[in-house]
C-alpha cells in the first residue's frame, strides 16, 4: 500500500514546487551611493514558462529591517505573486534611510534609488509592464512612510502607493528612529520635518492623481497619526482606502495587513489594463 500512494504523493509534490513562485536575491548599483545594495524579487510561477509581461509592487521594510524581512517573515507572499500574478520587489532600505533623500548626510539617497535605480534595473532585467498603471509601492512602519511619500513624490511614475502601520507624520517621532540623523534637527532644518512628512504633502498633490491605500491596528502607537491622515484626506476630498482593524505594530498584522493591499493594487492593475 505504502509503495502505491508514495509515488502519487511525490509528483504531487514536484508538482507543487515546479509551479510555484520563484524568489531571486539580485545585487542593484547605486550610481547615487556608489554601491551595490541587495534585492529580493518574487516573480510568479508562470513567468519561467512564457513571455508575459507583468505589473510590479515595490513592497519595502521598517526601521532596522533588510531587504529580506518580507520573505522571511511572510513567505506566503510566493502564494500572492502566483495568486495574482505580479513582481514583488523588496529593496533594501539601508537600517534608517526613511527612504528620503538625506539633506544632511550625502551618503543616504534612499529616495532616489528605490524611486529611480532600482525600478530602472528591474525594468530591464525582468518583463515588466513600463506604464505607470502597473506600478504600487507600499511597505510597513518606515516602508509605509515611505510607500506613501514616494508614491505622492513620484506620482508620475507609479499609479498606486500605499501603507501599512505607516509613520505618516514624523513630527510624532522626533527625538526617535535615527530621523535627526536623516533629516536634520527641529530647530535648523525645521522646514524638513513638515516637507518630508506624508500628512503635510499630501497638501501638494491632485485628488486624482493616485489609487492610494492605507492601513492600521487598533492597538498600534501610529494609529492616530494615521487617523488624522485619513481624515485630512477626507476634508481634502482625496480619494482613497483607509482601513483601521484589530492588531499591534507587529509582523501578525502586517502578514494579515499585506494580503489587503495587494489585492487593492491587482484591482487596480486590472482597471488600468481595462482603460487602456
Amino acid at each position: 500500500m505504502k509503495k502505491a500512494i508514495f509515488p502519487g504523493f511525490a509528483l504531487l509534490f514536484l508538482a507543487t514546487i515546479a509551479n510555484a513562485a520563484s524568489v531571486d536575491t539580485v545585487d542593484i548599483y547605486s550610481n547615487a551611493m556608489h554601491k551595490s545594495i541587495k534585492c529580493v524579487v518574487i516573480t510568479p510561477d508562470s513567468y519561467a514558462d512564457g513571455s508575459n509581461l507583468y505589473p510590479v509592487v515595490y513592497l519595502l521594510h521598517g526601521y532596522s529591517g533588510n531587504f529580506s524581512n518580507w520573505i522571511t517573515k511572510v513567505p506566503e507572499l510566493k502564494k500572492e505573486s502566483d495568486q495574482w500574478q505580479m513582481i514583488i520587489i523588496c529593496p533594501d532600505g539601508d537600517y534608517s534611510s526613511w527612504y528620503v533623500d538625506s539633506p544632511v548626510d550625502t551618503s543616504m539617497q534612499y529616495e532616489t534609488y528605490i524611486a529611480n535605480e532600482v525600478p530602472a534595473f528591474i525594468d530591464s532585467h525582468y518583463r515588466t509592464i513600463r506604464k505607470r498603471g502597473a506600478r504600487a509601492i507600499t511597505g510597513l512602519s518606515m516602508g509605509g512612510h515611505g510607500g506613501l511619500f514616494l508614491g505622492l513624490r513620484h506620482a508620475d511614475f507609479f499609479g498606486a502607493c500605499g501603507s501599512m502601520s505607516g509613520v505618516v507624520d514624523l513630527g510624532f517621532t522626533k527625538n526617535k528612529y535615527d530621523l535627526i540623523k536623516r533629516i536634520g534637527d527641529t530647530i535648523q532644518y525645521a522646514g524638513n520635518w513638515k516637507n518630508f512628512s506624508v500628512i503635510h504633502i499630501i497638501d501638494r498633490y491632485p485628488k486624482d492623481s493616485l489609487a492610494i491605500i492605507f492601513d492600521c491596528g487598533n492597538d498600534d502607537p501610529f494609529a492616530g497619526i494615521n487617523r488624522k491622515l485619513h481624515q485630512k484626506m477626507l476634508r481634502l476630498k482625496i480619494p482613497h482606502d483607509y482601513t483601521q482593524r484589530p492588531g499591534k505594530h507587529d509582523w501578525n498584522y502586517w502578514a494579515n495587513a499585506v494580503q489587503y493591499q495587494l489585492l487593492f493594487f491587482r484591482n487596480f492593475f486590472n482597471k488600468m489594463k481595462s482603460e487602456q
